[in-house]
């Protein structure tokens, strides 16, 4: 997938826009993380003064793309190790840089208003979940993970017809909330976001463990700050951080 270079354009100005005086740093992160490195980052800043942190999210396989044209990051945060092993194969990765740094769990999500109660993938086949929501497998982690647990279920027929494709896994989230679909597959920690209106279902299980890696990108023009944010992620108080947005130690 070729990512046109209007979406590559904000990050290479990103450097123009901040005080002469502030180091950026700019991390790419699974859109999952949004809410939970957005802490992270204001806390790293208060504990690095001088030090600016900006953040790209999005699809962790729509990330990759623009670190293989090019884009000017310093670190990258994957929602799953296939997309980093990926990076890894791309060279795009400072050697010896990946640490794994935080789990999370794959559910089933109604509109909060659905009067229906499934209890696993199965009662999902009811004619009733007529459109069910999951990120796009081919660069959605979240998506891909509910394509292996469908299959692995013997339900992908089954369910062909009816999904709904997000571009990443908050997408799903939106089309959830809004009542535009029937069910949803989203991470525990997406769900917590609206409790208002999205309804967990039930866990889904997983054909691997939901584990985040991070690693400093190759050819970083700030490689000391990049490995200082990957060492405060990876901390007591960067871990505390991820743990209050519902995330899991790795």
């Amino acid at each position: 997938m070729k990512i046109p270079r209007l979406l590559l354009a904000p990050l290479a100005a990103l450097a123009l826009s901040l005080p002469a005086h502030a180091q950026e740093l700019v991390v790419s992160a699974a859109a999952s993380l949004t809410q939970a490195f957005q802490a992270v980052g204001k806390a790293y800043e208060t504990a690095h003064p001088g030090q600016k942190v900006t953040f790209n999210f999005a699809a962790s396989g729509a990330l990759l793309s623009q670190l293989q044209q090019g884009a000017p990051v310093d670190v990258f945060a994957s929602a799953d190790q296939a997309t980093m092993d990926r990076a890894a194969a791309a060279k795009v990765l400072a050697a010896g840089s990946r640490a794994d740094f935080a789990r999370n769990t794959l559910v089933a999500v109604l509109p909060a208003a659905s009067a229906h109660k499934p209890q696993s993938l199965a009662d999902l086949a009811d004619p009733a979940f007529a459109r069910i929501a999951a990120g796009t497998p081919a660069s959605v982690p979240a998506g891909k993970y509910t394509a292996d647990a469908v299959a692995h279920a013997g339900l992908a027929d089954a369910l062909q017809a009816r999904w709904i494709f997000g571009e990443s896994v908050r997408q799903v989230l939106n089309y959830v909330a809004r009542g535009e679909v029937d069910a949803g597959f989203v991470y525990r920690t997406d769900a917590l976001i609206e409790p208002d209106k999205v309804r967990i279902a039930f866990t889904v299980p997983t054909t691997a463990p939901v584990s985040y890696p991070i690693a400093q990108v190759a050819g970083s023009r700030n490689a000391a700050a990049g490995a200082s944010f990957v060492a405060f992620v990876r901390g007591a108080q960067g871990q505390a951080i991820l743990q209050r947005f519902g995330f899991s130690s790795p």
